[in-house]
């Protein structure tokens, strides 16, 4: 799925990142907290997120996460946005809280962890 898919799907606002929107994501995850990102998020993920701090940034970049959206339409200040800018991430911002954000983009086709661990269970 595309950066540009999950837009439209999400509703969102893009804040940084406009001309990466056909890069390809596999995996999705929500979380707000940062220790969960680094124990589970994928590279290449979207990251799903309440958090707008700059240590949000900080921590995809460690986990190689690609995408954030800020939902419940929370957007990051001017520091975390340079900061975004300056790692080359792509931000965006929805309106949806994380739970329907979660369920729209699942619905459409997006997996999560749980779709890649008992791939590996039973494969």
């Amino acid at each position: 799925m595309t950066i540009e898919e999950i837009k439209e799907i999400l509703e969102a606002e893009v804040i940084t990142g406009s001309d990466n929107l056909k890069m390809e994501v596999k995996i999705g995850c929500a979380a707000d907290l940062m220790s969960d990102v680094l124990a589970f998020a994928k590279p290449g993920a979207i990251l799903l997120t309440g958090l707008t701090n700059p240590q949000v940034v900080r921590t995809v970049e460690i986990a190689d996460v690609k995408a954030i959206c800020f939902v419940r339409g929370k957007k990051p200040d001017e520091n975390t946005i340079k900061l975004a800018k300056d790692k080359n991430l792509i931000l965006l911002m929805t309106h949806l809280p994380m739970f329907e954000s979660c369920g729209r983009l699942y619905k459409k086709g997006l997996v999560g962890l749980g779709y890649l661990d008992i791939n590996k269970r039973n494969g």
